[in-house]
């Protein structure tokens, strides 16, 4: 892993103002000396051959190898045999919050532009879902490196507005994502625990890779928050007048708890997890979060 004093921090972040730039700086730092990314599975850059099955398109039959050998086979093309990628990135309302450099969308963007980035580097197929209560924009899987403009467009396009119903939007994805995958989920996870885990054990029983990098703000886990203060929702009208340090030790407390649960839920289904603070150097935890997924791929 490269030298912690190289990593990006979110104030020098947030001075480059173009996603593309951004990405290319995160995904160049900490790659830099290294072979192309194993972190997601290799690219097989030639066609291939599989036994056929029934229901199988005859005229992707190669009747060739059944003339020599009676035995019929699909042929299988570049496209089919790499890996495909879908990043859903979560634009509710929750995720405008950030008292730092980058706030929660804006960090969640920049993280999911970066592994677009390195994803099309090693000719894999990437798109993206921006979502809330329902799906707002959708860039359907593709290779081509000119497809990561596709991806910013989206990303930028979207502002924080509506509630999450992270659940109905797990399963439209299960349901729309018929060819197996990588999932990466980028979401404060205010939401919830069981229908998420229900909506995330779904697209582990299709077949999908889950990844699930949980981002948020340091406010919201530490409460640091002292005095007489007024909390505003984000996602409707409601407001709370009270004194924090009478509330801080039960928010901890159930904080605590909802983040356990998740963390065993994932680890019960096997999805790999992240909780990501948006005042960690982006890459660093990148780097360190795909370098403990190889760490466990490697064991098993």
């Amino acid at each position: 892993m490269p030298d912690s004093r190289q990593f990006l921090h979110p104030e020098a972040i947030r001075r480059i103002s173009r996603l593309e730039l951004r990405a290319r700086h995160i995904v160049e730092g900490f790659l830099s000396g290294m072979h192309r990314s194993p972190y997601f599975g290799h690219s097989v850059e030639f066609a291939q051959h599989r036994e056929y099955v029934p229901g199988d398109d005859l005229r992707d039959i190669d009747w060739k190898v059944w003339a020599k050998q009676d035995r019929l086979y699909i042929k299988q093309y570049e496209e089919e045999t790499n890996m495909r990628c879908m990043l859903l990135v979560d634009v509710s309302g929750s995720m405008e919050y950030g008292r730092g450099a980058l706030n929660k969308f804006e960090y969640a963007s920049t993280a999911a532009v970066s592994l677009a980035y390195l994803i099309l580097r090693q000719q894999d197929a990437v798109g993206c879902i921006c979502f809330d209560s329902k799906i707002r924009l959708a860039v359907p899987p593709r290779s081509k490196r000119t497809h990561l403009l596709s991806i910013i467009q989206a990303l930028e396009s979207c502002r924080a507005q509506d509630t999450t119903d992270l659940y109905h939007i797990l399963a439209q994805v299960a349901q729309n994502q018929p060819r197996r995958g990588m999932i990466v989920l980028f979401s404060d996870l205010l939401v919830q625990r069981e229908p998420l885990l229900r909506g995330l054990r779904m697209l582990r029983q299709r077949g999908h890779d889950v990844l699930v990098l949980h981002i948020m703000d340091d406010d919201e886990l530490d409460f640091p928050f002292s005095g007489p203060m007024r909390f505003e929702g984000l996602e409707g009208p409601e407001y709370l007048n009270c004194n924090p340090r009478a509330l801080r030790q039960g928010y901890l407390e159930a904080l605590n708890q909802h983040l356990e649960q998740i963390r065993r839920g994932c680890a019960r289904h096997t999805i790999d997890y992240a909780l990501i603070r948006t005042s960690e150097p982006l890459d660093a935890a990148l780097a360190h979060f795909l370098c403990n997924r190889l760490g466990m791929h490697h064991r098993n």
